[in-house]
């Protein structure tokens, strides 16, 4: 079984995914580090040379990659789901886990990391709050069409593997 982790930026799907893997025995894949390796550069340095548009083409390329791998976590980048059908092809290809944290978390997770972050260079600090808000708000949609949706900070990652160890 193919595990894919969705979920807002600074929401855990690393660590989350991470600590699911180790529960479930299964191997660990986190989406953007694999296309950093592929592209020999960082997702900031993609975004502000090449473009948001070139970016979401390698992640739809490197998703496509995962057909194959088996009892596998992928974390997916935070706006993966939103782009190129790729919820559908996720959920087509395996089980889907939305990580939903609310705006207050968020922004607390968010806030000191926003120069690390490409869509959060350019956002005044002040303006956090309503772009954290906004994007939320319009990623929503797709976050939704996960088979499951996990409040992070309530079920622990050990936890969920044994559901869905029993489903």
């Amino acid at each position: 079984m193919k595990i894919y982790i969705i979920g807002f930026m600074g929401s855990g799907k690393s660590t989350y995914g991470k600590e699911l893997a180790e529960a479930m025995g299964y191997g660990f894949m986190d989406l953007d580090k694999e296309i950093e390796k592929q592209a020999k550069s960082t997702i900031s340095a993609i975004f502000t040379e090449k473009g948001e548009d070139f970016f979401r083409k390698l992640e739809r390329e490197m998703l496509l990659k995962t057909v194959d791998l088996e009892d596998t976590v992928i974390a997916t980048g935070g706006g993966t789901p939103c782009f190129s059908d790729n919820m559908k092809w996720m959920n087509e290809n395996g089980e889907t886990i939305y990580l939903k944290l609310f705006e207050g978390e968020l922004k607390k997770r968010l806030e000191p990391v926003m120069a690390d972050r490409p869509l959060l260079k350019n956002v005044d600090p002040d303006e956090l709050d309503n772009f954290i808000y906004k994007t939320l708000r319009a990623r929503s949609i797709y976050y939704h069409q996960a088979k499951i949706v996990v409040e992070p900070l309530l079920l622990k990652a050990g936890d969920l593997a044994g559901v869905l160890r029993n489903s």
